[in-house]
Protein backbone atom coordinates (compact mmCIF):
# COMPACT_ATOMS: atom_id res chain seq x y z
CA UNK A 1 0.00 0.00 0.00
CA UNK A 2 2.83 2.40 1.08
CA UNK A 3 4.74 1.79 -2.32
CA UNK A 4 1.05 2.19 -4.32
CA UNK A 5 0.55 5.56 -2.26
CA UNK A 6 4.35 6.95 -3.31
CA UNK A 7 3.78 6.10 -6.96
CA UNK A 8 0.35 7.12 -6.89
CA UNK A 9 1.22 10.29 -4.98
CA UNK A 10 4.53 11.58 -7.05
CA UNK A 11 2.32 10.97 -10.27
CA UNK A 12 -0.52 13.14 -9.63
CA UNK A 13 1.86 16.08 -8.31
CA UNK A 14 4.11 16.20 -11.24
CA UNK A 15 1.08 16.11 -13.75
CA UNK A 16 -1.05 18.56 -11.69
CA UNK A 17 1.99 20.86 -11.72
CA UNK A 18 3.26 20.26 -14.63
CA UNK A 19 0.28 20.52 -16.78
CA UNK A 20 1.46 18.12 -19.57
CA UNK A 21 3.73 15.26 -19.44
CA UNK A 22 7.31 16.12 -20.79
CA UNK A 23 8.13 14.44 -24.15
CA UNK A 24 11.57 15.29 -24.56
CA UNK A 25 14.99 13.47 -25.07
CA UNK A 26 18.25 13.53 -25.49
CA UNK A 27 19.86 13.47 -29.16
CA UNK A 28 20.38 9.48 -28.44
CA UNK A 29 17.53 8.75 -25.82
CA UNK A 30 14.34 8.83 -28.01
CA UNK A 31 13.38 5.63 -29.93
CA UNK A 32 9.63 6.33 -31.25
CA UNK A 33 6.95 4.81 -29.36
CA UNK A 34 6.47 3.87 -25.83
CA UNK A 35 8.72 1.69 -24.26
CA UNK A 36 7.27 -1.06 -22.46
CA UNK A 37 8.68 -4.52 -21.40
CA UNK A 38 6.04 -6.45 -23.17
CA UNK A 39 8.16 -8.67 -26.49
CA UNK A 40 10.19 -6.70 -28.35
CA UNK A 41 8.83 -5.29 -31.70
CA UNK A 42 11.10 -4.45 -35.03
CA UNK A 43 13.93 -3.90 -34.27
CA UNK A 44 14.97 0.27 -34.34
CA UNK A 45 17.19 1.51 -36.51
CA UNK A 46 21.03 1.76 -34.68
CA UNK A 47 20.77 5.76 -34.45
CA UNK A 48 16.95 6.59 -35.00
CA UNK A 49 16.56 10.32 -35.72
CA UNK A 50 14.82 12.33 -32.76
CA UNK A 51 11.76 13.89 -34.28
CA UNK A 52 10.31 17.24 -33.01
CA UNK A 53 9.40 17.22 -29.70
CA UNK A 54 8.06 19.77 -27.16
CA UNK A 55 10.50 21.75 -24.82
CA UNK A 56 10.33 21.06 -20.65
CA UNK A 57 9.11 23.68 -18.64
CA UNK A 58 12.00 24.54 -15.94
CA UNK A 59 13.52 21.80 -13.80
CA UNK A 60 10.33 19.62 -14.36
CA UNK A 61 11.85 16.63 -12.20
CA UNK A 62 12.42 19.12 -8.96
CA UNK A 63 8.26 19.46 -9.12
CA UNK A 64 8.31 15.57 -7.80
CA UNK A 65 9.73 15.61 -3.82
CA UNK A 66 12.27 13.20 -2.22
CA UNK A 67 11.01 10.26 -0.98
CA UNK A 68 10.52 9.88 3.10
CA UNK A 69 13.09 7.03 3.21
CA UNK A 70 12.78 4.54 6.03
CA UNK A 71 16.24 4.07 8.10
CA UNK A 72 15.15 1.23 9.12
CA UNK A 73 14.15 -0.31 5.83
CA UNK A 74 16.03 -3.82 5.12
CA UNK A 75 18.37 -3.52 2.74
CA UNK A 76 18.75 -6.31 -0.22
CA UNK A 77 20.37 -9.37 -0.01
CA UNK A 78 23.88 -8.93 -1.50
CA UNK A 79 23.32 -13.06 -3.14
CA UNK A 80 20.04 -12.03 -4.66
CA UNK A 81 20.96 -8.94 -6.12
CA UNK A 82 24.46 -10.13 -7.59
CA UNK A 83 22.27 -12.82 -9.55
CA UNK A 84 20.17 -10.45 -10.75
CA UNK A 85 23.61 -8.20 -12.03
CA UNK A 86 24.93 -11.68 -13.48
CA UNK A 87 22.45 -12.38 -15.53
CA UNK A 88 22.04 -8.85 -16.92
CA UNK A 89 25.84 -9.02 -18.15
CA UNK A 90 25.08 -12.34 -19.93
CA UNK A 91 22.49 -10.82 -21.62
CA UNK A 92 23.00 -11.32 -24.95
CA UNK A 93 21.01 -7.39 -25.57
CA UNK A 94 23.65 -5.79 -24.14
CA UNK A 95 26.66 -7.58 -25.44
CA UNK A 96 30.03 -8.64 -24.17
CA UNK A 97 31.59 -4.92 -22.06
CA UNK A 98 29.03 -3.99 -19.05
CA UNK A 99 30.21 -2.32 -16.20
CA UNK A 100 27.62 -1.97 -13.26
CA UNK A 101 27.29 -1.22 -9.66
CA UNK A 102 24.84 -1.25 -7.08
CA UNK A 103 25.23 0.31 -3.37
CA UNK A 104 23.21 1.21 -0.05
CA UNK A 105 22.78 5.13 -0.68
CA UNK A 106 22.43 5.18 3.73
CA UNK A 107 25.69 3.31 3.97
CA UNK A 108 27.71 2.76 0.43
CA UNK A 109 28.07 -0.56 0.97
CA UNK A 110 28.21 -2.33 -2.27
CA UNK A 111 25.62 -4.53 -2.70
CA UNK A 112 26.37 -6.08 -6.20
CA UNK A 113 28.78 -5.09 -9.58
CA UNK A 114 30.30 -6.35 -12.23
CA UNK A 115 33.45 -4.80 -13.71
CA UNK A 116 32.34 -1.68 -11.97
CA UNK A 117 36.21 -0.05 -11.86
CA UNK A 118 37.06 -0.27 -15.54
CA UNK A 119 36.32 2.80 -17.42
CA UNK A 120 33.67 2.04 -19.59
CA UNK A 121 31.95 4.45 -22.36
CA UNK A 122 29.21 6.52 -20.17
CA UNK A 123 27.45 8.31 -23.12
CA UNK A 124 25.26 11.32 -21.85
CA UNK A 125 25.78 10.04 -18.37
CA UNK A 126 28.81 11.86 -18.05
CA UNK A 127 26.46 14.69 -17.69
CA UNK A 128 26.49 13.77 -14.12
CA UNK A 129 30.33 15.05 -13.28
CA UNK A 130 29.08 18.47 -15.18
CA UNK A 131 26.38 18.93 -13.53
CA UNK A 132 28.22 18.31 -9.76
CA UNK A 133 31.12 20.03 -10.78
CA UNK A 134 29.14 22.90 -11.68
CA UNK A 135 26.54 22.45 -8.60
CA UNK A 136 29.51 21.91 -6.15
CA UNK A 137 32.31 24.79 -6.64
CA UNK A 138 29.92 27.94 -8.45
CA UNK A 139 27.18 29.60 -6.84
CA UNK A 140 24.06 27.97 -7.55
CA UNK A 141 21.97 31.09 -7.75
CA UNK A 142 24.22 32.65 -9.66
CA UNK A 143 23.06 34.45 -13.20
CA UNK A 144 25.17 34.44 -16.63
CA UNK A 145 25.29 38.50 -17.62
CA UNK A 146 24.29 39.20 -21.09
CA UNK A 147 25.79 43.45 -21.67
CA UNK A 148 26.21 45.96 -24.16
CA UNK A 149 28.99 48.21 -23.42
CA UNK A 150 29.83 51.60 -25.31
CA UNK A 151 32.90 51.05 -27.65
CA UNK A 152 35.03 53.63 -29.53
CA UNK A 153 33.55 56.50 -32.03
CA UNK A 154 29.80 55.60 -31.23
CA UNK A 155 29.73 51.93 -31.30
CA UNK A 156 28.50 49.71 -29.40
CA UNK A 157 29.66 46.08 -28.00
CA UNK A 158 27.42 42.82 -27.04
CA UNK A 159 29.18 40.84 -25.03
CA UNK A 160 28.47 37.24 -24.36
CA UNK A 161 28.82 36.36 -20.53
CA UNK A 162 27.89 32.26 -21.34
CA UNK A 163 23.93 32.36 -21.96
CA UNK A 164 22.75 30.40 -25.16
CA UNK A 165 19.45 30.77 -24.06
CA UNK A 166 18.75 33.98 -24.76
CA UNK A 167 14.73 35.11 -26.11
CA UNK A 168 15.07 37.16 -29.71
CA UNK A 169 12.01 39.51 -27.68
CA UNK A 170 10.97 39.58 -24.25
CA UNK A 171 12.36 37.57 -21.88
CA UNK A 172 9.72 35.12 -19.61
CA UNK A 173 10.93 35.50 -15.82
CA UNK A 174 9.39 31.93 -15.74
CA UNK A 175 11.65 29.71 -17.93
CA UNK A 176 14.82 29.06 -18.37
CA UNK A 177 15.51 28.97 -22.12
CA UNK A 178 14.44 32.63 -23.14
CA UNK A 179 14.39 33.48 -19.25
CA UNK A 180 16.83 36.89 -20.50
CA UNK A 181 15.48 38.70 -23.99
CA UNK A 182 17.30 40.85 -26.42
CA UNK A 183 14.47 42.37 -27.27
CA UNK A 184 14.48 43.58 -23.33
CA UNK A 185 18.07 44.24 -24.09
CA UNK A 186 17.45 46.47 -27.02
CA UNK A 187 15.41 48.43 -25.50
CA UNK A 188 17.53 49.11 -22.43
CA UNK A 189 20.44 50.25 -24.79
CA UNK A 190 18.02 52.47 -26.97
CA UNK A 191 16.69 54.15 -23.99
CA UNK A 192 20.33 55.22 -23.18
CA UNK A 193 21.69 56.12 -26.34
CA UNK A 194 18.53 59.06 -27.03
CA UNK A 195 19.17 60.24 -23.53
CA UNK A 196 22.79 60.91 -25.05
CA UNK A 197 21.10 62.43 -28.56
CA UNK A 198 22.56 59.32 -30.65
CA UNK A 199 20.55 57.72 -32.82
CA UNK A 200 22.99 55.76 -35.07
CA UNK A 201 25.60 53.48 -33.48
CA UNK A 202 28.01 50.58 -35.37
CA UNK A 203 27.51 46.89 -33.87
CA UNK A 204 30.13 44.63 -32.68
CA UNK A 205 30.05 41.33 -30.77
CA UNK A 206 32.49 39.83 -28.09
CA UNK A 207 32.41 36.34 -27.65
CA UNK A 208 35.89 36.00 -26.72
CA UNK A 209 34.55 34.58 -23.20
CA UNK A 210 35.24 31.10 -24.71
CA UNK A 211 37.70 30.12 -26.70
CA UNK A 212 39.05 27.49 -29.23
CA UNK A 213 37.00 25.02 -31.55
CA UNK A 214 32.91 25.41 -30.96
CA UNK A 215 32.79 21.96 -32.23
CA UNK A 216 34.37 18.90 -31.04
CA UNK A 217 36.29 16.78 -33.38
CA UNK A 218 34.85 13.83 -31.80
CA UNK A 219 30.93 14.65 -33.05
CA UNK A 220 30.02 13.05 -35.91
CA UNK A 221 28.71 15.70 -38.20
CA UNK A 222 25.62 14.54 -38.29
CA UNK A 223 25.33 15.93 -34.99
CA UNK A 224 25.08 19.21 -35.62
CA UNK A 225 23.20 18.71 -39.12
CA UNK A 226 20.25 16.66 -37.10
CA UNK A 227 20.27 19.23 -34.47
CA UNK A 228 21.65 17.29 -31.79
CA UNK A 229 24.08 19.95 -30.78
CA UNK A 230 25.18 23.33 -31.56
CA UNK A 231 28.52 25.04 -31.93
CA UNK A 232 29.26 26.40 -28.57
CA UNK A 233 29.59 29.92 -28.19
CA UNK A 234 28.61 32.07 -24.39
CA UNK A 235 26.12 33.51 -26.60
CA UNK A 236 23.26 31.91 -28.69
CA UNK A 237 19.28 32.73 -28.85
CA UNK A 238 17.27 29.43 -28.14
CA UNK A 239 20.32 27.38 -27.95
CA UNK A 240 21.11 28.34 -31.68
CA UNK A 241 17.68 26.74 -32.99
CA UNK A 242 16.65 27.51 -36.25
CA UNK A 243 13.34 26.77 -35.20
CA UNK A 244 13.25 27.29 -31.34
CA UNK A 245 9.79 25.35 -31.24
CA UNK A 246 11.55 22.29 -32.20
CA UNK A 247 14.26 20.97 -30.25
CA UNK A 248 15.99 19.10 -32.69
CA UNK A 249 15.74 21.89 -35.43
CA UNK A 250 19.04 22.69 -37.79
CA UNK A 251 21.21 24.94 -35.52
CA UNK A 252 22.95 28.13 -36.91
CA UNK A 253 26.34 27.65 -37.76
CA UNK A 254 27.70 30.87 -35.93
CA UNK A 255 25.34 31.64 -32.86
CA UNK A 256 27.22 34.41 -32.01
CA UNK A 257 26.71 36.38 -35.12
CA UNK A 258 23.16 34.88 -35.30
CA UNK A 259 22.51 36.83 -31.91
CA UNK A 260 24.03 40.20 -33.03
CA UNK A 261 21.92 39.92 -36.06
CA UNK A 262 18.56 39.70 -33.71
CA UNK A 263 19.98 42.47 -31.27
CA UNK A 264 20.43 44.86 -34.64
CA UNK A 265 16.89 44.14 -35.70
CA UNK A 266 15.65 44.74 -32.01
CA UNK A 267 17.35 47.92 -31.89
CA UNK A 268 16.44 48.68 -35.83
CA UNK A 269 12.85 48.44 -34.32
CA UNK A 270 13.32 50.41 -30.89
CA UNK A 271 14.51 53.50 -32.77
CA UNK A 272 18.41 52.86 -33.61
CA UNK A 273 20.08 52.61 -37.11
CA UNK A 274 22.55 49.82 -37.04
CA UNK A 275 25.09 51.09 -39.61
CA UNK A 276 26.34 47.87 -41.54
CA UNK A 277 26.27 43.96 -40.43
CA UNK A 278 27.67 43.57 -37.17
CA UNK A 279 31.11 42.35 -36.93
CA UNK A 280 33.10 40.35 -34.40
CA UNK A 281 35.12 42.86 -31.55
CA UNK A 282 36.53 43.70 -28.24
CA UNK A 283 34.57 45.41 -25.28
CA UNK A 284 36.61 47.95 -24.19
CA UNK A 285 37.80 46.84 -20.40
CA UNK A 286 36.02 49.74 -18.78
CA UNK A 287 33.17 50.35 -20.96
CA UNK A 288 30.15 52.28 -20.27
CA UNK A 289 27.19 49.57 -20.17
CA UNK A 290 24.14 50.68 -21.93
CA UNK A 291 22.20 47.88 -20.98
CA UNK A 292 22.50 43.82 -18.92
CA UNK A 293 19.43 41.31 -18.99
CA UNK A 294 20.72 37.73 -16.67
CA UNK A 295 20.27 34.33 -17.45
CA UNK A 296 18.57 32.24 -15.20
CA UNK A 297 20.37 30.52 -12.26
CA UNK A 298 22.72 28.33 -12.45
CA UNK A 299 20.97 25.45 -10.82
CA UNK A 300 17.94 26.08 -12.95
CA UNK A 301 20.42 25.53 -16.20
CA UNK A 302 22.19 22.42 -14.80
CA UNK A 303 17.96 21.31 -14.16
CA UNK A 304 17.62 22.12 -17.56
CA UNK A 305 20.37 20.17 -19.47
CA UNK A 306 19.69 17.15 -17.08
CA UNK A 307 16.05 16.93 -17.37
CA UNK A 308 16.23 17.04 -21.75
CA UNK A 309 19.75 15.95 -21.72
CA UNK A 310 20.62 18.83 -23.61
CA UNK A 311 24.12 18.55 -25.30
CA UNK A 312 25.05 22.33 -25.83
CA UNK A 313 24.09 23.73 -22.77
CA UNK A 314 25.98 21.43 -20.60
CA UNK A 315 29.12 22.02 -22.30
CA UNK A 316 28.17 25.22 -21.79
CA UNK A 317 28.90 24.96 -18.52
CA UNK A 318 31.88 23.29 -18.20
CA UNK A 319 33.28 26.20 -19.69
CA UNK A 320 32.12 28.26 -16.86
CA UNK A 321 33.57 25.89 -14.51
CA UNK A 322 36.71 26.08 -16.56
CA UNK A 323 36.65 29.94 -16.67
CA UNK A 324 35.86 29.50 -13.07
CA UNK A 325 39.63 27.76 -12.35
CA UNK A 326 41.15 29.95 -14.63
CA UNK A 327 41.36 27.75 -17.35
CA UNK A 328 40.79 28.38 -21.39
CA UNK A 329 37.02 27.93 -21.66
CA UNK A 330 37.47 25.65 -24.50
CA UNK A 331 36.61 21.89 -24.69
CA UNK A 332 39.81 20.48 -22.96
CA UNK A 333 39.58 23.52 -20.80
CA UNK A 334 36.53 22.12 -19.36
CA UNK A 335 36.94 18.50 -19.41
CA UNK A 336 40.00 19.11 -17.41
CA UNK A 337 37.75 21.53 -15.02
CA UNK A 338 34.97 19.56 -14.28
CA UNK A 339 37.01 16.41 -13.61
CA UNK A 340 39.15 18.51 -11.07
CA UNK A 341 35.99 20.14 -9.64
CA UNK A 342 34.60 16.63 -9.03
CA UNK A 343 38.38 15.51 -7.28
CA UNK A 344 38.36 18.11 -5.07
CA UNK A 345 34.55 16.86 -3.88
CA UNK A 346 36.27 13.57 -2.49
CA UNK A 347 35.62 11.91 -6.00
CA UNK A 348 38.29 9.10 -7.15
CA UNK A 349 38.56 10.08 -10.91
CA UNK A 350 41.64 7.60 -11.74
CA UNK A 351 40.85 6.12 -14.93
CA UNK A 352 38.38 8.56 -16.08
CA UNK A 353 38.60 10.19 -19.21
CA UNK A 354 36.25 12.66 -20.93
CA UNK A 355 36.63 14.21 -24.57
CA UNK A 356 33.53 16.29 -24.08
CA UNK A 357 31.50 17.69 -21.27
CA UNK A 358 28.53 15.99 -22.49
CA UNK A 359 29.29 12.02 -23.19
CA UNK A 360 28.74 13.27 -26.65
CA UNK A 361 32.15 12.75 -28.25
CA UNK A 362 33.44 9.68 -28.74
CA UNK A 363 36.62 8.66 -26.48
CA UNK A 364 35.24 9.39 -22.99
CA UNK A 365 35.52 6.75 -20.47
CA UNK A 366 33.89 6.71 -17.21
CA UNK A 367 34.19 3.47 -14.31
CA UNK A 368 30.79 3.19 -12.64
CA UNK A 369 32.10 3.61 -9.58
CA UNK A 370 32.94 7.33 -10.47
CA UNK A 371 28.99 7.96 -11.26
CA UNK A 372 28.10 6.15 -8.09
CA UNK A 373 30.43 8.15 -5.60
CA UNK A 374 29.19 11.21 -6.61
CA UNK A 375 25.18 9.73 -6.38
CA UNK A 376 26.28 9.04 -3.23
CA UNK A 377 27.69 12.75 -2.48
CA UNK A 378 24.38 13.85 -4.28
CA UNK A 379 21.89 12.32 -1.49
CA UNK A 380 24.12 12.31 2.04
CA UNK A 381 23.47 15.61 2.71
CA UNK A 382 27.16 16.01 2.55
CA UNK A 383 26.97 18.80 0.16
CA UNK A 384 23.49 20.47 0.41
CA UNK A 385 23.87 22.17 -3.43
CA UNK A 386 24.50 18.76 -4.88
CA UNK A 387 21.22 17.34 -3.46
CA UNK A 388 19.57 19.49 -6.59
CA UNK A 389 21.20 17.35 -9.47
CA UNK A 390 19.65 14.34 -7.72
CA UNK A 391 15.91 16.16 -7.50
CA UNK A 392 16.43 16.95 -11.22
CA UNK A 393 17.20 14.02 -12.15
CA UNK A 394 13.88 11.85 -15.07
CA UNK A 395 11.63 10.63 -13.03
CA UNK A 396 11.07 6.94 -14.08
CA UNK A 397 7.69 7.15 -16.70
CA UNK A 398 7.17 10.66 -15.91
CA UNK A 399 9.27 13.38 -16.81
CA UNK A 400 12.33 14.43 -19.18
CA UNK A 401 14.29 11.36 -20.95
CA UNK A 402 12.84 8.81 -18.92
CA UNK A 403 9.09 10.01 -19.55
CA UNK A 404 8.43 6.77 -21.60
CA UNK A 405 10.22 4.48 -19.78
CA UNK A 406 9.03 2.24 -17.15
CA UNK A 407 5.49 3.20 -17.84
CA UNK A 408 4.44 -0.31 -16.66
CA UNK A 409 6.74 -1.14 -14.60
CA UNK A 410 7.87 -1.39 -10.58
CA UNK A 411 10.18 1.09 -11.34
CA UNK A 412 7.77 4.04 -12.68
CA UNK A 413 7.80 6.76 -10.25
CA UNK A 414 10.52 5.51 -7.88
CA UNK A 415 13.77 5.82 -10.37
CA UNK A 416 15.68 9.43 -10.77
CA UNK A 417 18.02 8.26 -13.45
CA UNK A 418 20.64 10.34 -16.18
CA UNK A 419 20.07 8.40 -19.96
CA UNK A 420 22.67 7.72 -21.94
CA UNK A 421 22.57 6.39 -25.25
CA UNK A 422 24.99 6.68 -28.30
CA UNK A 423 25.45 4.46 -31.38
CA UNK A 424 26.66 0.38 -29.52
CA UNK A 425 26.10 2.30 -26.13
CA UNK A 426 23.28 2.05 -23.62
CA UNK A 427 23.74 3.64 -19.78
CA UNK A 428 21.62 4.55 -16.74
CA UNK A 429 22.82 6.25 -13.47
CA UNK A 430 20.59 7.12 -10.59
CA UNK A 431 18.65 6.15 -7.52
CA UNK A 432 16.12 3.54 -6.84
CA UNK A 433 13.65 2.91 -4.10
CA UNK A 434 12.79 -0.71 -3.57
CA UNK A 435 10.05 -2.54 -2.32
CA UNK A 436 11.04 -2.48 1.28
CA UNK A 437 11.89 1.10 1.23
CA UNK A 438 15.44 1.13 0.80
CA UNK A 439 17.09 3.69 -1.33
CA UNK A 440 19.86 2.06 -3.93
CA UNK A 441 22.32 4.15 -6.24
CA UNK A 442 23.20 1.99 -9.25
CA UNK A 443 25.60 3.04 -12.55
CA UNK A 444 24.96 0.40 -15.42
CA UNK A 445 27.07 1.36 -18.55
CA UNK A 446 26.81 -1.31 -21.70
CA UNK A 447 29.41 -0.13 -24.19
CA UNK A 448 29.41 -2.79 -26.83
CA UNK A 449 25.06 -3.18 -27.93
CA UNK A 450 26.46 -3.68 -31.58
CA UNK A 451 24.24 -2.33 -34.23
CA UNK A 452 20.63 -3.30 -33.39
CA UNK A 453 19.84 -0.10 -31.84
CA UNK A 454 18.49 1.21 -28.61
CA UNK A 455 15.82 -0.83 -27.89
CA UNK A 456 17.12 -4.00 -27.17
CA UNK A 457 19.44 -3.20 -25.14
CA UNK A 458 17.21 -1.04 -23.48
CA UNK A 459 14.58 -3.68 -22.24
CA UNK A 460 17.21 -5.20 -21.14
CA UNK A 461 18.37 -2.54 -18.44
CA UNK A 462 14.98 -1.57 -17.63
CA UNK A 463 14.16 -5.20 -16.83
CA UNK A 464 17.31 -5.14 -14.52
CA UNK A 465 16.24 -1.69 -13.02
CA UNK A 466 13.30 -2.76 -12.17
CA UNK A 467 13.78 -5.86 -11.13
CA UNK A 468 16.02 -3.30 -8.26
CA UNK A 469 12.90 -1.41 -7.79
CA UNK A 470 10.64 -4.55 -6.87
CA UNK A 471 13.32 -6.40 -4.88
CA UNK A 472 12.21 -7.55 -1.49
CA UNK A 473 15.11 -9.60 -1.75
CA UNK A 474 16.62 -10.39 1.52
Amino acid sequence: MARTARVVGTSILVVVLAGAAYVTADAYDVVPGVLTLAPPGPTASPFPVAPGALLPVANPASLAPLHALDSAAPVPSTTAVQAAVNAFAADPRVGPSVGVLVTDAASGNVIAEHDSASPHVPASTAKLVTAAAALGTLDPASTLPTRVVAGAGGSIVLVGGGDMLLAPGAGDPNAVDGHAGLGDLAAQVARDLKLTGTTTVHLSVDDSLFSGPATSPGWDPSYLSEGFVAPVTPIAVHDARVHPEVEYSVRFPDPTMNAANVLAQRLTEAGITVQGAPSRGTAPANGRVLGEVRSARLDQVVGYFLDSSDNTITEVVSRLVAVHQTLPGSFEGGTQAVLHAVSTLGVDVNGAHLTDASGLASGSALPPTLLVRLLKLMVDGSHPALTEVATQLPIAGLTGTLFDRFTQSDARGLVRAKTGSLPNVTSLAGTVITADGRQLLFAVLADQTGAVGQDPPRRALDTFVSGLAACGCR
